[in-house]
């Protein structure tokens, strides 16, 4: 999962689909580019993806 910083507009979509696997700050925006997604969350990280606007997000 990778997620580019500089399109992350702090909607925190992603937070809201899976708060376990998206860490953000206060006001929304992502604090990591990348991380592994652990067995059994590829659904929902693919959902996480598709709800961002800025599509700052890329399952990979």
């Amino acid at each position: 999962m990778t997620i580019d910083m500089d399109k992350c507009s702090g909607h925190a979509r992603c937070y809201g689909t899976d708060p376990d696997l998206f860490q953000i700050d206060d006001s929304g925006y992502a604090l990591r580019p990348g991380f592994e997604v652990p067995a059994g969350g590829e659904d929902t990280a693919r959902e996480a993806a598709a709800s961002c606007p800025e599509r700052a997000i890329t399952a990979q």
